[in-house]
């Protein structure tokens, strides 16, 4: 696997964490008992901590990569292998 290839593999891995780990821990402002103030939507986080989400999304994005790097590296594991591909093998 090239650096850049495992860079993208890392972005998109991050990414989707991303997604899974943003609602954790949120409270809106009805839930929290804030006034919400003119203009703002009343489903908004009041404290989101993205400082904390990403740590912790790049933490599990580096674990769940070093997995697919080692699947990828040294297990042997192909694209051929996964039974819903098509053949990439040239005919």
């Amino acid at each position: 696997m090239s650096l850049v290839t495992g860079l993208a593999i890392y972005f998109i891995i991050w990414w989707v964490t991303l997604f899974a780990v943003l609602p954790w821990g949120v409270k809106s402002a009805h839930e929290s008992g804030v006034e919400v103030e003119p203009g703002h939507a009343d489903a908004a986080p009041v404290n989101p901590r993205l400082g904390v989400k990403f740590a912790v999304t790049s933490l599990i994005a580096g674990v769940i990569f070093l997995f697919v790097w080692w699947l990828i590296t040294r297990s042997g594991l192909t694209l051929d292998d996964v039974p819903f591909m098509p053949q990439l093998r040239p005919s």
